[in-house]
């Protein structure tokens, strides 16, 4: 997620099934990979590619009861779904669960980058693990999961959607560090959309603050600083990685913002 709070691998998830109104299956007879899929917005985007047809593997680290759940939820909306154990940190964890997800489906079609932590502290502060921490999860997990993905992406004319962040876009003070990843993970779209053409489009969500489960008062007050006087959802992250997933081909490259013009 992009702001204080956004997911990653903490938080409750929720049991309920959204609403999702019906869609095109415009995603049949493809396959997704959505890293940190369990819960939060990894959760909404696996949903919402299931609802447009695709088969969906999530992966999860410590979110195991969730992503259990989740495979659920998409098998009750009459998609097929696995989740698969990962640490996007690990070369080999990485490796196999690209090799469970073609061991499922038999091909990737759409890679969603979405496994992130958020992490706050003054800069002056921050501890060169904690900066390592950051930076391992943040930009090279999407790196090595893109890498090991891509001859597959490539044999399909696939698609990658990394999940980035306002604090990409933005100097946030107290997120030094995880401002700096998800600006790194900016920059490696734009130089894997340059790497991978022209086979591969390769674009870049980047929420705002997302309401999931931060304090109402910290909700309140961001959505006030909000030109569009709301906060955004995991639905409004999953519609702009649907635009990436089945839009244009000739869109690549592109990082789009979803705060409902916060960064203005």
């Amino acid at each position: 997620m992009g702001a204080p709070g956004l997911d990653f691998e903490t938080g409750e998830s929720t049991n309920s099934i959204p609403f999702i109104p019906a869609m095109p299956k415009i995603l049949s007879g493809k396959s997704a990979l959505v890293t940190g899929g369990a819960k939060r917005i990894g959760r909404g985007i696996a949903l919402a590619l299931a609802q447009a047809g695709a088969d969906v593997v999530l992966t999860f680290r410590t979110s195991g009861a969730e992503a259990a759940q989740t495979v659920r939820e998409i098998e009750a909306l009459g998609g097929r779904a696995l989740a698969v154990e990962c640490d996007v940190r690990s070369e080999s964890s990485v490796r196999r669960a690209i090799a469970a997800a073609i061991g499922a489906f038999g091909r990737i079609d759409v890679l969603v980058n979405n496994a992130a932590v958020f992490a706050s502290s003054r800069l002056e502060s921050i501890s060169l693990d904690e900066w390592d921490a950051v930076f391992e999860t943040n930009a090279r997990g999407p790196f090595l999961v893109s890498r090991e993905a891509l001859p597959h992406l490539r044999a399909v004319q696939g698609r990658i959607v990394n999940i980035g962040s306002l604090g990409g876009l933005e100097a946030w003070a107290g997120h030094a560090h995880y401002c700096g990843s998800k600006a790194a993970l900016h920059m490696l779209t734009q130089a894997m959309a340059k790497a991978f053409a022209p086979q591969v489009s390769v674009n870049c969500v980047a929420p705002g603050w997302i309401e999931l489960d931060q304090p109402a008062g910290e909700a309140a007050r961001f959505a006030a600083r909000t030109p569009m006087q709301r906060n955004g959802t995991a639905d409004d992250v999953a519609q702009a990685v649907l635009f990436f997933a089945t839009g244009p081909k000739f869109v690549t490259g592109q990082i789009l913002a979803v705060d409902g013009g916060l960064g203005l």
